[in-house]
């Protein structure tokens, strides 16, 4: 299995140490190669809105994105790691990784290896709640079909600060998630997937039309006659 591990925190913290534990578990479920991304680091300038990505023109950012959207294809699963912010659901660094991958809605230009793939979100912080309801919702947008989750409400700032009890608690819920999302085989799509496709292959004939990049993108592949999933 190739797993790419995207860090929403810059930090090497609470997040951290729980991702530790479910990616030490998937290493002792069978053969698993992971690549890190870093979005602070691979992408060190933010998307600057300029909708070139949702017309098929190059990002002016071209030379970061390219790596990035070539780690998460080349993967078969995708985990991603978010501490809760208190002034927003996930640290800006990775909502601008989300940002400039865009091109990458059901309405736009999906891609095929997206349909296949499997997505795993762990976060640490009260608002863990809000965090995965959005990164679950992104990750459904690119066509995903298999998104789980695992949120922590440590009520500290520390992994060790909590009760011995309680830390062990935790490890054991992420290792048993770890070794159920490995073993998973590919189910049915999510019918909010099937649904997004119907409207987005209304939209595309109904408003947008023969010319533009996104109905051009699907009629090539005959999205339009057969669902890609």
């Amino acid at each position: 299995m190739k797993v790419t591990i995207i860090h929403g925190s810059p930090r090497n913290g609470n997040t951290g140490t729980a991702e530790r534990f479910f990616t030490d578990e998937l290493v002792h479920c069978g053969d698993v190669e992971f690549t890190d991304v870093f979005p602070l680091k691979a992408l060190p300038a933010f998307c600057i809105g300029c909708q070139r990505c949702l017309g098929g023109e190059s990002c002016p950012h071209a030379q970061h994105v390219e790596p990035v959207l070539e780690a998460v294809l080349a993967a078969d699963a995708l985990v991603i790691t978010s501490p809760h912010y208190g002034a927003s659901t996930m640290p800006a660094s990775l909502k601008n990784l989300f940002d400039h991958l865009d091109f990458l809605a059901l309405a736009v230009s999906p891609r095929e290896e997206m349909f296949g793939k499997r997505a795993f979100i762990i976060t640490t912080g009260s608002g863990s709640k809000a965090a995965i309801g959005t990164i679950a919702g992104c990750l459904k947008n690119w066509g995903i079909n298999c998104v789980h989750s695992f949120g922590m409400r440590m009520l500290t700032n520390a992994w060790d600060k909590m009760p011995k009890q309680k830390q062990a608690r935790f490890e054991n819920s992420l290792r048993r998630a770890a070794r159920r999302f490995y073993a998973e085989k590919r189910g049915k799509p999510y019918l909010y997937t099937v649904f997004m496709y119907y409207l987005s292959r209304f939209i595309l004939r109904r408003y947008v039309g023969s010319g533009s990049y996104p109905y051009n993108y699907w009629d090539e592949r005959g999205w339009f006659q057969k669902r890609p999933f």
